[in-house]
């Protein structure tokens, strides 16, 4: 275990143990769902070198002056660039916080399943800002790992709830996802933060599972328990750190918890300091019934709610 009641699973051992080497790892699992919502993955296979060359070619775009990035802008839950002051996540906790102190660049599902009216909702195509044509191709390829991983998470989380495997799978045939670029610029940057503004403030995620591929810093990531409040997350360079949504614990029964988290203000005593995530949220098909509520019109109005513009 690291930090309290978060473990880190190495994912080989699921793939490749025995009998009861799975069983123990999915045991594991239900604890921490239980506990936090977080657990932390090593043994995924994803490139770290395909992740460092996001990071990369999109710093050149977040550094670009405003003026460049206006004609990508976009609302919560659009395809583009969301800009400085366009997103509150404690809205979604009835918190009327102010806006957070990063910038995205949003991703989402744009395989068409052939359905129009689906489609439309929900599987658009995306924007490519042609100032880092690099970009498409490594987060593209990103894409496919993160799919992968996200379905295999999906079959270790239905073993730990007692299920079978495909419990969870049978609901991601063309399932919905999105992918954030999270920029968190520094102190020096962007000035003092306001009363109760965080780079991201305190929430649960909507969905079912995030892999969230972070940087380790003094204004990072904190997780909340029972036990003890608030405290940083748990950090592996090689990790993926993974939490469930609100419809996966409505899915669990009320069994799991939704991972509640923030991350905290640039820190005054490290000025210079910046951090990029990079962060997957993985869903199911659209229309998908956890438990009486439809998956996209859940969705849909959460990202509303966060909304700050």
């Amino acid at each position: 275990m690291t930090g309290r009641g978060i473990p880190t699973i190495d994912l080989r051992h699921w793939h490749y143990g025995d009998t009861e080497d799975r069983a123990g790892i999915a045991a594991v699992a239900d604890e921490a769902l239980r506990r936090a919502g977080f657990l932390l993955v090593t043994g995924h296979g994803v490139d770290p070198e395909v992740r460092a060359e996001i990071r990369d070619v999109a710093r050149e775009f977040f550094r670009l002056p405003r003026t460049v990035k206006e004609p990508y802008a976009v609302r919560v839950g659009g395809r583009g660039w969301l800009g400085p002051g366009a997103e509150a996540n404690g809205y979604a906790e009835g918190t009327e916080t102010p806006p957070d102190l990063k910038e995205s660049l949003s991703f989402a599902a744009d395989e068409p399943t052939g359905d129009a009216a689906v489609d439309a909702e929900s599987f658009l195509p995306n924007t490519w800002p042609g100032e880092v044509p690099r970009l498409k191709a490594l987060v593209e390829t990103y894409l496919g790992q993160m799919r992968a991983l996200s379905d295999g998470l999906l079959e270790l989380l239905a073993v730990a709830l007692g299920e079978p495997e495909s419990f969870f799978t049978r609901h991601t045939g063309h399932p919905t996802w999105g992918f954030n670029i999270n920029w968190y610029p520094s102190r020096d940057r962007i000035g003092d933060p306001r009363p109760g503004q965080f780079r991201i403030g305190p929430h649960t995620d909507f969905g079912t599972v995030t892999v969230l591929d972070r940087q380790e810093g003094r204004g990072g990531l904190q997780v909340f328990t029972d036990e003890a409040g608030w405290e940083d997350a748990p950090f592996a360079p090689d990790a993926f750190t993974i939490n469930i949504g609100d419809l996966m614990a409505r899915w669990s029964d009320g069994r799991w918890r939704s991972g509640r988290h923030r991350v905290l203000p640039p820190p005054a005593d490290a000025p210079a300091e910046e951090l990029m995530s990079l962060v997957y949220f993985y869903e199911c098909d659209p229309g998908t019934d956890v438990r009486g509520v439809d998956s996209h019109v859940h969705l849909r109005a959460q990202l509303d709610a966060i909304s700050a513009d």
